[in-house]
């Protein structure tokens, strides 16, 4: 059992953590203020193009052979070659946050076969990736931790050029979203291809439209789906960002929730700990002078019986 000098030791090293992962707490707790405006003020555009781009799709001809709709349906699953977006955060202490973004793409990877390509956001996901030896095609240093509409930009250029060049033939994206203030949820989703609705119904489930609409796309229905899907995966891209930043602040700042509680159970446990080692030590001290008081007067009794033993004779 440890002595009452290490368990001081031991409470002062808890408590030293405990300021650490309280201004940890802070701190993840004000960058998520910061990151639900954001994502607040990202979901109406977000919402507006996906609701454009569904109504452009229910409009379109189907004999179009426009590069952004699935022109190869035929193709078998394993042949495909998939490019996937993957957002991770640039820093760790966010409990499960990053290893069930990775844990996801590597699911994917393996059902998937040799035909992929990995698009890295967050510093996290990018070193992991290098120590398994899994190849990056294009690693985005830092931008899951500030994301703006110009790095979505940026990274969404580098993935349409990739498809329209015929090195990726569909690009599916991997991110956490935060369903609420205490559930985060890993998130799937397909970008590129687009797919057609096979049916009217399933046209009017797209989008909620419950009645015929005159539509008219000048120059031409790929003219107008060019122009609007890079907006769109843009968009996608962005919320993409905005939704796994608010998540990692959420999930860190529950983490430190978690450590804080932690930590003061077991400064509970050890000052019990030290209570009893010092109730001990003080026990035995009372016994050590209680003997040694008894021992003094023993001897005391013992010294005045030889005195009297002396005067009698």
């Amino acid at each position: 059992m440890a002595n009452i000098k290490e368990i001081q030791d031991r409470i002062k090293s808890v408590n030293d953590t405990m300021k650490i992962t309280n201004a940890m707490y802070m701190i993840a707790s004000n960058k998520l203020r910061k990151a639900r405006k954001m994502l607040d003020d990202t979901e109406p555009y977000f919402y507006a193009i996906q609701s454009m781009i569904n109504r452009v799709m229910r409009h379109l001809p189907n004999d179009s052979d426009d590069a952004y709709l699935n022109q190869k349906k035929d193709l078998e699953s394993s042949k495909i070659k998939r490019g996937y977006i993957v957002i991770t955060g640039d820093k760790g202490l966010a409990g499960a946050y990053n290893h069930n973004v990775i844990k996801l793409c590597e699911d994917h990877i393996k059902n998937d076969g040799e035909e992929y390509k990995i698009f890295v956001i967050g510093e996290v996901g990018r070193q992991y990736f290098l120590q398994k030896n899994i190849p990056i095609v294009e690693e985005f240093h830092y931008s899951a931790q500030d994301p703006t509409l110009s790095r979505a930009r940026w990274i969404t250029a580098k993935i349409i050029d990739s498809y329209l060049a015929g090195e990726i033939d569909e690009v599916d994206i991997i991110y956490t979203a935060m369903k609420n203030s205490i559930v985060c949820e890993t998130q799937f989703d397909k970008l590129l291809p687009l797919e057609m609705p096979k049916t009217s119904m399933d046209a009017l489930q797209i989008t909620g439209v419950t009645q015929q609409e005159e539509f008219k796309m000048l120059p031409s229905p790929e003219a107008v789906l060019d122009n609007i899907v890079p907006s769109l995966i843009t968009g996608y891209i962005y919320g993409a960002m905005v939704e796994a930043f608010c998540s990692v602040q959420n999930s860190r700042m529950m983490a430190m929730d978690t450590a804080n509680d932690n930590a003061k159970s077991m400064i509970h446990d050890l000052n019990m700990q030290y209570n009893r080692q010092r109730q001990a030590q003080i026990t035995q001290e009372i016994t050590e002078v209680a003997a040694g008081a008894k021992a003094l007067k023993h001897a005391k009794e013992l010294q005045l019986e030889q005195r009297k033993a002396r005067g009698a004779m």
